[in-house]
This record gives structure tokens, sequence and C-alpha cells, in this order.
């Protein structure tokens, strides 16, 4: 946890952002960004540019164009495109900004940017709404973190998320708010902050602080990222994939790569659990045979 200091927890609670440069080595998200290549390619002439259509005067808006190059947690792809949303130092770190023991991964995507293929300006806005069907807690421990792993470097020419501090959306609009009116929107672009980075950055955010997306300029530009979403384990307000939902999904990557410790993020109990018994090690083996349960059934019999 060298990359990680007090203060980061410290702004991440107080700011509703932190930015941590060489979260990862060049050896993780380098295989990382070669699957993304495969899967989204690079920029290039076959790209189709679309035109900006924002209003005089607006900021940005919300398009399906943005959302284009996007996919869920399990990929079709390599085991490290697979487990790097479980890495044990973001598992560590969502613990001590939740304050928790447990945490479980709520959310893992995929998002390729590439300069002109959507008008990718956005309006202000705050992750709640499709987090949550209440408002996130002001109890820290019922809270949730986003991540944002960088692949490549997220200059401002390459779409840089911008975002407004807690602290200064509450002097701006008023205390606790979640959402901001068209005037509003003007006041909050005044005092935006980037959050810019070079490859291997993470970028960790609460889900009610005011941040918007960015368009690519760089000529030929491109980004990749990917969003990552903890919640303390029990925690039944937060939601947004359904991992069960899934089942069609690679998911033998994982049980053949993941750790007690990194499957307990998707709820499935740690070895020595009363769930352990003969019947469902049995089964469970059979259902994933490439999953090595050995501590399972040592913890069982023991």
């Amino acid at each position: 946890m060298s990359s990680i200091t007090k203060q980061h927890i410290e702004d991440w609670q107080e700011q509703g952002f932190t930015i941590i440069e060489d979260f990862l080595s060049p050896e993780e998200f380098l295989p990382v960004r070669k699957e993304y290549q495969r899967i989204y390619g690079l920029p290039g002439a076959s790209r189709q540019e679309v035109l900006s259509r924002k209003d005089e005067g607006s900021i940005g808006e919300f398009r399906s164009e943005q959302f284009k190059n996007i996919d869920e947690l399990p990929y079709d792809g390599s085991a490290e495109l697979n487990m790097l949303s479980l890495h044990p130092k973001l598992i560590e770190f969502a613990k001590q900004l939740l304050g928790v023991e447990a945490v479980h991964l709520y959310q893992s995507h995929t998002w390729a940017k590439f300069t002109g293929e959507a008008d990718y300006d956005q309006t202000f806005h705050c992750d709640y709404g499709n987090h949550t069907l209440t408002i996130p807690s002001e109890d820290q421990r019922l809270r949730s973190v986003d991540f944002i792993l960088y692949l490549t470097d997220v200059t401002d020419a390459h779409g840089a998320l911008h975002y407004v501090t807690k602290p200064e959306a509450d002097a701006l609009l008023r205390q606790g708010a979640v959402s901001a009116t068209e005037a509003q929107q003007q006041t909050l672009l005044s005092v935006q902050r980037s959050a810019a980075g070079p490859a291997g950055t993470l970028v960790a955010h609460s889900i009610d602080t005011f941040h918007r997306g960015t368009n690519l300029t760089e000529p030929n530009g491109h980004r990749y990222t990917m969003t990552v979403g903890y919640k303390a384990a029990g925690n039944d307000m937060i939601g947004y994939q359904v991992w069960q939902h899934r089942a069609d999904r690679p998911w033998s990557i994982i049980f053949a790569n993941a750790s007690p410790t990194q499957l307990a993020c998707f709820g499935i109990p740690l070895p020595g659990n009363p769930y352990w018994t003969e019947r469902t090690l049995k089964l469970s083996q059979a259902r994933w045979p490439d999953w090595d349960m050995s501590e399972y059934f040592s913890a069982a019999l023991a």
C-alpha cells in the first residue's frame, strides 16, 4: 500500500475525490491495455466522426454514443483483464475509505473513448442516481466508492474527468445538493478541476460528488479506462450489476485465478464459513472444475 497515504483517504472523505498516480505499474496495466486494443481497436479512419450537437451556451448532455464502447465483468478476455477490478490494493483501499472489514464489488466495466466518435461533454452530475434508490448515507460505512483506473495517459486533451470538490459545491449551491440547475452548471464550471493523470493512475470518487465527462480533442486520440465500484458487504442500498444474472459470462476465468478474499467480494463465503458442507463443496467444485478449492475443503474438514 506504499502509494496510498492518509492524505488520500482524508481527501476522498472530505473533498469527494482523490487521485493517485502510479497506482498500477506498467507490468500491471500494459497487458490490460493490449486487451482493450484487441477488443475496441485504435483510432483510425474507419471510426465515424460525430459532430458536436450542443445547444449554444450548454456545457453538454448525456448521449447514447458516449457509452458505445463499454462492457461489464466478467470479460471475454484474459485473466489480467478480468482480475484488474479485484486488485488486492483496490480491495484494501476500499476497506480503508469506507472504514469496514469486508467489501463487495458491485460494479466493473470497461470504457474506451475515441476523439470524434462521440460528443463526450456532459453536464455536472452525481452518480448516485443509478447506484441507489435512496441518497448516499452520512455514515461512511454505508457509502460506496467508485474507482477509475487509467490504462492510457488521460490529459485534458484525452477527455479527463472534471469535478468540483464537495466544499466548493456546498458553498456555491447548498449543503448536500445532489443536482444543479442550468444556471448553477455555469457556476460549477468556474471552479471545476481536472482529474488528468498518466497511465496507471487511480481516481477515487464518491457517488455524490459533482463531475462531468469532457471531449477528447487530441487528434486521433483515445482513452482506455476501467470503472470499479465497491461497497461494504451487506449494504443492500447500493447496487449496480447483479453478478448472478450473468451466469452465461466467462466466470471460469475468475474462479480459476481469484483468491478466497477476492471471491468474497462477490459474496462467496470464505473458507470455514458454515455454508461450506460436504454437499456444497462437491457441487461447487463440479460447477467450477478449474477452481482451486483446497482451502475450502481443508477448512471444512478441520
